[in-house]
């Protein structure tokens, strides 16, 4: 997909290093990169600590993904189809927002696909860009979890979330699905297009919480075992 010079790069990456746990411990950079979609031709991103990733998780859906991942063959390239097949999920509330929803819907139909994640990046031998379309909801999901198991403070987790909303404009024109906006329309109008509503991402964490040590304890429901998890604590966390 072609983009203008201007948008010729990655428009919402971030390296998820830096990120402090309760106990004031940051997270090592260089370990895992978020970001919206790759394009052909995108130049390398600066000020990160290594570039091309080593492994590429790409979670978006087959529809999404008719061509060969730009990164591949210079990383390792792995496509979880993280929103096949989910169910909404029951819920009372009809307050809640429609992402929200989205991602309970996440965590409840696709634990075993969430676990496969996180055992790519423990693995990788080298830094992993963990990326969608956007990088905003499916990738927002993810880097709560690998935060979280590491012990990242919520609100430092909520932070990173919402850091994508300044993004979001340059996220929606590079996927050609917002033009220049016309005179006399401004940035707040497409606000909810834009929207990175921290409801939906402290419902993640709430779901996290109702297990001891948050994500921890939630892999550990879905077959993680201590060992996985104090190795990625150990890779993770700049001690």
């Amino acid at each position: 997909m072609a983009t203008s010079d201007a948008l010729g790069e990655l428009v919402n990456l971030r390296d998820l290093g830096g990120q402090p746990t309760g106990d004031g411990v940051l997270t090592r950079a260089g370990v895992v990169y978020r970001s919206d979609a790759p394009f052909p031709g995108d130049r390398d991103p600066q000020g990160l600590p290594d570039w091309p990733p080593r492994v590429v998780i790409d979670l978006r859906e087959a529809a999404e993904t008719k061509d060969a991942h730009p990164l591949d063959p210079v990383a390792q390239v792995h496509r979880i189809r993280l929103l096949e097949g989910l169910e909404k999920p029951d819920t009372d509330d009809d307050a809640l927002h429609e992402l929200t929803v989205l991602y309970q819907g996440m965590l409840e139909g696709a634990p075993k696909k969430l676990v496969e994640v996180f055992r790519l990046v423990l693995e990788a031998d080298g830094p992993v860009l963990v990326h969608c379309a956007a990088g905003k909801d499916r990738t927002g999901v993810v880097s709560a979890m690998l935060l979280s198991a590491a012990g990242v403070r919520p609100d430092a987790i909520v932070a990173d979330y919402v850091r994508t909303d300044k993004n979001m404009l340059h996220v929606l024109r590079r996927l050609n699905e917002l033009p220049e906006l016309p005179p006399g329309v401004d940035e707040e109008m497409v606000a909810e297009l834009m929207a990175t509503p921290t409801q939906a991402i402290e419902r993640v964490l709430e779901i996290f919480d109702a297990h001891e040590d948050a994500a921890a304890g939630w892999l550990r429901s879905h077959g993680v075992t201590d060992d996985e998890l104090t190795r990625w604590q150990g890779k993770f966390l700049d001690t």
